[in-house]
């Protein structure tokens, strides 16, 4: 079955880049989500003029992938502890963050991380209230430029876990 959660950890590029190698990830688009205005650029987030996260919506099917193993993805290139900063990426826009539509996948998400990270963390779960598409450029931008910036390591993925 198709499911869709939203995930903001740093740069939206190096995100993306590694749940669209996963098995069970059927599509990913990077966007803006959870800001106070429609339509932002990359521009308005970037100078501040909006406030919305970086984020991957990631479209997913539950009977190859669950919920927890693409939260178990998440941690393993999220700090955690780290509040508005993933790597190099600083500002609000690059806030850790898992947005949800179904109140079921919040429940999951909040347990999940209770029972695997240790103290009090700084990745925000909250509804999803608005997310917009991202500039074409941004979308599949490591495939584009393949040595573009990215914060994450792409070789944390196992071999069998790979598309």
């Amino acid at each position: 079955m198709k499911k869709t959660i939203f995930l903001a950890g740093g740069c939206f590029w190096g995100v993306e880049a590694y749940f669209k190698q996963l098995k069970g990830v059927l599509d990913t688009t990077v966007g803006y989500c959870n800001g106070e205005s429609a339509f932002p650029s990359y521009e308005d987030v970037k100078s501040h003029k909006a406030s919305h996260a970086e984020t991957v919506k990631i479209d997913y099917d539950n009977e190859v992938i669950s919920l927890e193993e693409l939260l178990e993805h998440y941690l393993r290139f999220v700090d955690p502890y780290s509040l508005d900063k993933q790597g190099n990426d600083i500002g609000h826009q690059y806030r850790s963050g898992i947005y949800y539509n179904d109140l079921y996948d919040a429940m999951v998400a909040s347990t999940y991380l209770s029972e695997h990270i240790e103290g009090k963390h700084m990745i925000e779960i909250k509804k999803m209230s608005n997310f917009y598409p991202a500039e074409e450029y941004h979308q599949d931008y490591l495939d584009k430029n393949p040595h573009g910036y990215c914060h994450v390591n792409l070789n944390l993925i196992k071999p069998s876990e790979k598309k």
